[in-house]
């Protein structure tokens, strides 16, 4: 497979969004409260990055009703989209560029 074309990416690049997108890479999805206890962040700070990740169209979050709780609660549901994915790959590709000082811009010269 090629690898992804880098494209430096604002939205993901936000530390907990990163971090968000980095937690949902190799899984199906992840509960709301794992993620929220990984990234040691309030349900609202949680809330807010995931929706600006969700009207980007990088996640998606649905809802279940865990048979597994003697109370019925509604668990939320967060998926990297496809579209999300390809977002993120292309980011780290960036970032890799970026560190390993390959990224020129116009304007700059290499100095050897």
């Amino acid at each position: 497979m090629r690898p992804p074309e880098p494209k430096f990416d604002e939205l993901i690049h936000f530390p907990a969004r990163l971090r968000i997108c980095g937690l949902l890479r190799n899984v199906d999805a992840l509960a709301f409260r794992t993620l929220e206890a990984a990234l040691e962040l309030p349900a609202s700070q949680v809330s807010r990055h995931l929706k600006a990740l969700t009207e980007a169209g990088y996640v998606s979050i649905s809802k279940t009703t865990s048979a597994e709780r003697a109370d019925a609660r509604r668990v939320a549901w967060v998926r990297l989209t496809p579209v999300g994915q390809q977002a993120l790959e292309r980011h780290m590709a960036a970032l890799a560029r970026i560190a390993q000082g390959q990224e020129e811009r116009e304007g700059f010269k290499r100095i050897h």
